[in-house]
């Protein structure tokens, strides 16, 4: 009878100490994961942060360029260019270059689709006006058509905008926002 008290004893106290084991190593196991969960969700609100200041500084230097463009057409106008509205355009362009080419790097390609048609539709009309303002003009090209070209971008820059307000979440999709 010692014998198979003896085993039922070595059972009894290996069952608890293989019980607390068991509790612990399953403990750990939850922390870890816990752990992992934490990080994923940090690193997601890390990059939602990320592409949410990526596209406000494009949202913001797409607009001021296309204002730039706009107040460089009225100079055009109404007096002759000065180095100072060139320098002024060209800030405005170097800058939305730079966010456009962050973005590129960023943003998904839902995005970058709309991005990429204001970035074209930019360059396109500030080649038209850099050639009116040297006095070389490509055929059909007038003040009044690089106006029209201009004020159309801003209908690409509220498609740009819905796209980035949809991927950040902070838009149902319906309606239209205005510029």
């Amino acid at each position: 009878m010692e014998i198979g008290a003896m085993v039922i004893a070595v059972v009894g106290v290996a069952g608890t100490l293989g019980g607390a084991l068991l509790t612990q190593r399953g403990a750990e196991r939850a922390k870890r994961r816990e752990i992992e969960l934490l990080r994923d969700h940090e690193e997601m609100r890390d990059h939602l942060a990320l592409r949410r200041a990526c596209y406000a500084d494009l949202n913001r230097d797409a607009r001021q360029f296309t204002t730039a463009l706009n107040r460089h057409l009225h100079v055009m106008r109404e007096r002759a260019v000065e180095d100072a509205d060139r320098e002024a355009l060209d800030e405005a362009k170097n800058a939305q270059r730079d966010r456009y080419s962050e973005a590129q790097m960023i943003a998904p390609d839902a995005v970058l689709g709309p991005a990429s048609s204001v970035n074209h539709a930019l360059s396109r009309v500030y080649g038209q006006v850099k050639r009116l303002e040297r006095g070389t003009p490509e055929e059909g090209e007038t003040m009044a058509t690089v106006s029209r070209d201009q004020q159309e971008i801003w209908t690409l820059l509220r498609e740009m905008r819905a796209a980035m307000r949809a991927d950040l979440g902070v838009s149902d999709g319906g309606g239209s926002v205005s510029v």
